[in-house]
């Protein structure tokens, strides 16, 4: 029997288990046991973390749920934090403004906060990545969304869910009232007006009319009317074409509007519709499940999808990113984030995502039957036209996008109030061509 003193045997224990540990890093380890590093890095991801911030969405919720198999996969502990939108916006920009390492990772609202980060320097360009990342496949991402976030021609974060403008109808209003879903903005309104019965407790028509809020659902009628927010530059809410397209707005929350549409934003406006009190409802696609009804709901089994009406320059709804994934330009752990984002938006979590209700950025899951489960059929014909036909931004693309917002929205709250739309456009585009040329300027 061979005898091993203890410092010799503390030795051999020490070899052995320095030994196991690089088999394990070197991928020598059978599936069960090894720490992955996906996409080709070069770096180890074992007992090492990150911070995420996210916000509160349900592609937050997804993320969530699946979270434990990326870090039993790949040996990354990931410190995962969630906030309100607002709240999210705000502890960012306090982070990066004192040049914080964290967090690691973070959603963002591309549309809303994309060049925001982007002026500031906090965004890290993830071209690098993704070219290095064959089996990534960018070139799956629907390219609009893509386009949602791209800034100065680079990739400043990853598409995570997305949602497109849609129109919500009630199907048995439809049906005894002998009409057939509205294709244009022009039947859309006139149906709209037949629906309309106060009396009866149901609105002809509702949508946002919080003057900030309701911008983004304002855009899908300047579009389809063939105006935009800016064009070559130029601030351009009160051409002919914006006028037609804000006056519609306006027109059909005036007439056939309920009380109150002052105060109302996405929550009250899907409340609204989903309590049986509208016929039609304009809004994104993402807050389908809200706007159908619970269980329990009198119009559970009711609402049909649509795309969104055409106008005089056809039918043109937004289709976007909703939220995206983005990387800290100052962490210091960029390869262990960008397996993160890599794996959030990878094709097997893009599809278990979807199924669990968040609509994902991937052509290939759009395609795949299981990817399309967790939506109503009617619903997924309706998103993927959109997504072929729709314009990728749902807002002005400022830096302050915030104060632009206001501005335009302004436009239609002064409508409202029975005051002349041109005349308050005019004021408006003024206004917003001064805030364009300001950030322009040195």
């Amino acid at each position: 029997m061979i005898r091993i003193r203890k410092r010799s045997l503390r030795l051999y224990l020490t070899i052995a288990l320095l030994t196991l540990m690089a088999a394990w890093t070197t991928g020598c380890l059978d599936d069960g046991g090894q720490a992955e590093r996906p996409g080709g890095m070069g770096e180890s991801l074992l007992g090492r973390s990150i911070t995420v911030y996210m916000g509160n969405s349900p592609a937050a919720d997804a993320i969530r749920v699946l979270l434990p198999e990326f870090e039993a996969k790949t040996g990354l502990k990931v410190d995962l934090t969630s906030f309100s939108n607002e709240q999210l916006s705000q502890k960012l920009s306090v982070q990066f403004a004192a040049g914080s390492i964290n967090p690691d990772v973070f959603m963002l609202r591309p549309l809303e906060e994309l060049r925001l980060f982007g002026v500031s320097g906090s965004l890290e360009p993830l071209d690098r990545f993704i070219d290095g990342d064959a089996e990534y496949d960018f070139a799956d991402f629907s390219q609009i969304a893509v386009e949602s976030v791209t800034l100065d021609g680079a990739i400043a974060a990853m598409p995570l869910s997305t949602e497109q403008q849609i129109l919500y109808f009630r199907k048995d209003l439809l049906e005894e009232a002998g009409l057939s879903v509205p294709r244009t903005l022009s039947e859309l309104e006139a149906a709209a007006g037949t629906l309309h019965d106060p009396a009866g407790g149901v609105y002809g028509f509702v949508a946002r009319g919080q003057r900030n809020a309701l911008v983004t659902q304002l855009s899908s009628f300047l579009y389809s009317e063939g105006a935009d927010f800016q064009q070559n530059g130029k601030a351009a809410i009160n051409t002919p074409e914006a006028i037609r397209g804000i006056g519609r707005y306006v027109t059909m929350l005036k007439r056939y509007g309920p009380p109150g549409v002052f105060n109302m934003g996405w929550q009250q406006a899907a409340g609204l519709f989903s309590q049986g009190k509208a016929a039609f409802y304009t809004d994104a696609s993402a807050i389908y499940s809200i706007a159908i009804g619970s269980e329990q709901s009198s119009i559970k089994g009711k609402v049909g999808f649509a795309t969104f009406p055409a106008g005089q320059a056809g039918a043109r709804p937004y289709s976007i990113t909703a939220w995206g994934l983005g990387m800290n330009a100052a962490s210091d752990r960029k390869e262990a984030a960008w397996q993160f984002i890599r794996w959030a938006t990878s094709k097997d979590i893009v599809l278990k995502s979807q199924q669990l209700g968040n609509p994902g950025a991937r052509q290939s899951v759009w395609s795949d039957p299981h990817g399309m489960s967790g939506f109503p059929e009617s619903y997924i014909a309706v998103v993927t036209e959109s997504m072929r036909i729709g314009v990728g931004h749902d807002r002005p693309k400022v830096v302050d996008v915030g104060a632009a917002r206001d501005l335009i929205g302004d436009i239609v709250v002064q409508g409202l109030l029975d005051e002349d739309i041109q005349t308050a456009a005019d004021k408006a585009n003024r206004e917003f061509q001064a805030l364009i040329d300001k950030e322009r300027s040195p």
